[in-house]
């Protein structure tokens, strides 16, 4: 009788920015790759939360661990202020020290206030910049710098809108955001990264009201709202080699929500 000697492959690591809440799609993301193999980690920032409608949720970042460990992942959580543009850097530091080097970057963090064209204030826009558009590509440069994974592995993805009626810096943040990340399609096509844009449309994570939720409903073909899961297994398949010749895009994972 032989004894087998060989090691399960080693798992490759997604950087997941924006895993609050237990409900997000931050988080459903999360769970659905470390499903898939991967070990995960994942940035927060609870003053976000606690600023927003639906508050800070107590014991979020422990729950998130303990639904990615019973995968099989090995994860870690940072804190992450990302209107300040050193954090980028210090985010990929403590991974790479605790995780060790990145696969692929999928970017869920995002400021959103609704404001419209008269009532947004300098203040709100430039944040919404800082966060949902800088921040967005001093990782993207980061992740760029430091990738070492086999040619053809890495991956970049973000999550955009195209919303900007009454929520004019989030919708103008994001297509900013759009344009930085589908140039790393280019820019780092040497390196074997693919880069992709995806669009999940409204997906009530708790912030939608029953007026909204009607408004979507009566939108969209399939005659349910978006949820976490379904953004999840789009990024599920980018990430997998099967996604590989997909690069470049913005997608509609959104039911048909017109």
């Amino acid at each position: 009788m032989t004894m087998s000697t060989d090691h399960p492959p080693a798992r490759p690591l997604a950087l997941i920015t924006g895993v609050g809440r237990t409900v997000g799609i931050g988080a459903g993301i999360a769970r659905r790759l470390a499903a898939s193999g991967w070990d995960i980690a994942f940035t927060y920032w609870t003053p976000y939360d606690e600023r927003m409608s639906w508050g800070r949720e107590p014991g979020a970042t422990g729950a998130i661990t303990d639904a990615l460990t019973q995968h099989g992942a090995a994860t870690t959580a940072v804190e992450a202020d990302l209107s300040d543009p050193d954090t980028p850097a210090r985010v990929f530091d403590e991974v790479e020290r605790g995780l060790g080097g990145i696969t692929a970057l999928v970017m869920c963090h995002c400021e959103s206030v609704d404001s419209g064209l008269l009532d947004t204030t300098v203040e709100s826009f430039d944040r919404h910049f800082a966060v949902n558009a800088r921040a967005t590509w001093l990782l993207i440069r980061e992740y760029g710098r430091r990738f070492a994974a086999a040619p053809g592995s890495g991956r970049i993805i973000a999550l955009t809108s195209d919303h900007t009626v009454g929520n004019l810096p989030y919708g103008a943040s994001k297509g900013a955001l759009d344009r930085i990340t589908l140039a790393a399609a280019h820019e780092f096509a040497g390196l074997g990264i693919t880069a992709n844009v995806i669009n999940p449309g409204p997906v009530d994570t708790g912030w939608m009201t029953e007026e909204g939720r009607s408004h979507v409903l009566r939108r969209t073909p399939l005659n349910r709202l978006g949820t976490p899961q379904d953004t999840a297994h789009l990024v599920d398949f980018l990430c997998s080699p099967q996604g590989q010749w997909i690069n470049g895009q913005l997608l509609l994972s959104n039911g048909g929500f017109a």
